[in-house]
């Protein structure tokens, strides 16, 4: 087994949709910080940011301080732009999400935002029924932040010294425990640019990739909101690592063709383009990541009643093929891992595999089949991988982004 990895800070955040009000692709609207006359603490500048305001250029968070470990972050992280015009201040989003008015709502794992600013705090008010986020302050891994269904205001950060921060907060459960809605990012100080970005990673999934039960006990847990964090599954660990905005979009039991048992309804190569993953509207595709990594098959051969080869890999090319249209420059890696097991395993990996080639012999050559199976170390609730055997997971993951991406 390789030895872990241990993680370096760099101010460079996991894959980050730079959003404006609504979609990656048109930030072209800069936030602009009031002053009100009343404040959260008395004589101190407060500067609310309405919930749709965000960079008009791409933005991240740095590098969090994790229990689990990386090495070998990028020793450059930020292309210099000497005719770029300073970014505006803002509030950068993370992941997919829209905005209606002022309200910015999002439900994919690990969507938030990202907050920089002078000053001594910053509140955030939002409706959340997914019930827990991870909250990063300079790097910093925060206590877990338990949110509550209705309109609420929560502390992100309170009581720093009056200089520059970076506040971070990422959705830890997947969509199927609500929406949430941001209303204001409340700032007790200036809000200022959001850190610059250069990297961009998507990674489409199952419960794998939501980071279902890796934080329970051991496989015979119940799955619970309070067992899953997304943050600490592998794509997000290896996100941090090489210094790149991560965008998931993953729903478990889902699959590229047939879902978890007998249920073939809106698998993800159709639940995919949507914004919002519980309801319709479509996203932009305006963001436009450097790798995308596609981490399907494990649901579609898991039980009884499997899809035929021709079946699979047929659905799987033309995932791939519109793929290739809305990503133009991305390199695409495709996996199975890591939970199946003999013949299944043996046919998911063979048709997916087979699926590449025939993208490959189309002429597309950047789209390549990735390893990233791994021995448990430890399980999850309901046999599903640890936070040990994700960190596992993201080692491969990271040397494969160096290796086809110079990273």
């Amino acid at each position: 087994m390789q030895p872990m990895l241990t993680m370096r800070h760099a101010l460079i955040p996991l894959v980050v949709l730079t959003l404006c009000a609504c979609s990656s692709d048109d930030d072209s609207a800069g936030a602009t910080a009031t002053h009100p006359e009343g404040g959260v603490d008395s004589g101190a500048d407060v500067a609310t940011a309405d919930a749709g305001d965000s960079s008009p250029t791409e933005g991240g968070q740095p590098d969090a301080a994790s229990d689990s470990a990386i090495d070998s972050a990028p020793d450059s992280t930020i292309d210099a732009q000497p005719d770029a015009p300073p970014p505006e201040p803002a509030i950068h989003y993370v992941g997919r999400h829209e905005t209606t008015g002022n309200e910015v709502r999002f439900g994919w794992s690990g969507a938030g935002l990202v907050a920089r600013f002078s000053g001594t705090g910053v509140q955030v008010r939002m409706n959340d029924p997914s019930g827990f986020f991870t909250v990063v302050v300079d790097g910093v891994v925060q206590p877990v932040l338990n949110t509550q269904p209705g309109e609420q205001t929560y502390d992100l950060a309170s009581g720093l010294s009056d200089a520059p921060h970076v506040v971070e907060m990422y959705r830890r459960a997947e969509g199927f425990f609500g929406v949430s809605t941001v209303f204001d990012v409340i700032v007790q100080g200036t809000l200022l640019s959001p850190p610059p970005v250069q990297r961009r990673i998507e990674v489409i999934g199952d419960s794998i990739t939501c980071g279902y039960g890796n934080l329970g006990a051991d496989q015979y847990c119940d799955f619970s909101a309070d067992t899953e964090d997304h943050y600490q599954t592998y794509a997000a660990i290896a996100a941090r690592v090489v210094g790149a905005e991560l965008s998931a979009v993953a729903w478990s039991g889902k699959g590229m063709l047939f879902n978890y048992g007998d249920d073939t309804q809106e698998p993800m190569s159709e639940l995919y383009p949507r914004t919002i993953p519980t309801e319709a509207g479509d996203w932009s595709f305006g963001w436009q990541p450097d790798a995308v990594v596609i981490n399907l098959g494990t649901n579609d051969f898991s039980t009884d009643g499997d899809p035929t080869e021709t079946q699979f890999v047929s659905t799987y090319v033309t995932f791939l093929e519109k793929m290739r249209a809305r990503y133009p420059n991305a390199m695409v890696m495709c996996t199975v891992a890591p939970l199946l097991g003999g013949d299944d395993e043996v046919r998911a990996v063979s048709y997916v595999q087979s699926a590449v080639s025939q993208r490959n012999a189309a002429g597309d050559d950047d789209v390549k089949w990735i390893d990233l199976r791994v021995d448990p170390t430890g399980y999850g609730c309901d046999w599903h991988p640890s936070v040990a055997t994700h960190e596992q997971m993201a080692q491969l993951l990271v040397a494969e982004l160096e290796s086809a991406l110079g990273w």
